[in-house]
């Protein structure tokens, strides 16, 4: 509920801000900035969001998204990493503070170009009610065929779109609904990258996934990466555990930042405790699993005993 909430509020917020927004994305182009590399920055920034103006989102945050490497965002529910993500886009600007590439703010930069040059894979990813091609091309307009094949090549999607009835001309149904939570989340991920972008933001993108689609979805995931500045919001630990520097976030502020080996070794840390509670999870998961199986197969015997006698 409280997830459903934020993005109602998120959208009443763009709304508010839509002149502001629109004004910079029709202006005319005043700087290329394709192929830009550097460094995102973080500095002090602190944000409210308009229509919530009691609840401060961002406490004099600093962070670096080093230019070609890796940075995770992790910590509870409500600590900020998704608002970074949309302060980057140029959903919002922060209340004070600013964000830079390079050493230079964003907001030298056109909107729409600098959209342009960000790819996003969320949680839950938007498709619509069109084919599998129409569905990767809204991330470039004009790309050509063998653009779209290359992005579901490097998605790890498209061995299976050529399995579909009219594979890339296959129609995937609102929201995806023909199409399982690991494809409709290749098919997002090839959409991002049909336009090779600079930068990478990953939303907690296998969260909602089950273990087999997870690890066929996070290879694509980490072979994307590769060379790109990506910033990954991350829910399970172990899918950031190679990541190049790790931020912990809490009521809006970092907390703890490093690698992984280095933050597991911090005795008492957020991060340990996160990791800690994860893995005692999956062994309970894995219990759960290995206890419904012997009953499934107790309950075959059963019926086998039963046909038998």
């Amino acid at each position: 509920a409280r997830g459903a909430a934020e993005a109602v509020f998120q959208l009443i917020d763009e709304a508010n801000e839509t002149s502001i927004n629109e004004t910079d994305i029709w202006k005319e182009d005043t700087e290329s900035i394709h192929n830009i590399t550097g460094d995102i920055e973080f500095d002090n920034v602190n944000f409210i969001y308009p229509s919530r103006k009691e609840v401060s989102v961002l406490h004099n945050l600093s962070l670096i998204a080093r230019a070609g490497q890796t940075t995770a965002l992790v910590g509870p529910s409500g600590c900020g990493k998704s608002t970074c993500i949309s302060l980057f886009l140029r959903y919002y600007k922060p209340s004070s503070g600013q964000i830079t590439i390079n050493g230079r703010p964003i907001t030298d930069y056109n909107v729409k170009q600098l959209r342009q040059n960000i790819g996003v894979v969320s949680q839950e990813p938007i498709l619509f009610d069109v084919s599998v091609y129409e569905n990767i091309r809204f991330g470039k307009v004009n790309a050509t065929r063998a653009e779209i094949e290359q992005a579901a090549q490097e998605a790890n999607a498209h061995n299976f779109i050529m399995q579909l009835p009219n594979k890339y001309e296959t129609l995937v149904g609102e929201r995806g609904i023909q199409l399982s939570g690991g494809e409709k989340q290749r098919i997002a991920l090839a959409r991002a990258l049909v336009k090779q972008p600079a930068f990478l933001l990953l939303d907690e993108a296998t969260s909602a996934l089950d273990s087999v689609s997870e690890q066929v979805v996070q290879e694509a995931l980490d072979r994307a990466c590769k060379s790109r500045t990506t910033i990954v919001i991350a829910h399970r630990l172990t899918t950031i555990q190679n990541a190049h520097q790790i931020y912990v976030l809490d009521n809006g502020s970092v907390i703890e930042q490093g690698t992984h080996e280095t933050l597991m070794a911090k005795e008492g840390g957020k991060y340990q405790a996160i990791a800690t509670r994860q893995q005692i999870e999956k062994i309970d998961d894995d219990k759960d699993d290995i206890t419904s199986m012997q009953k499934a197969i107790e309950e075959d015997e059963k019926r086998t005993c039963m046909l038998i006698f």
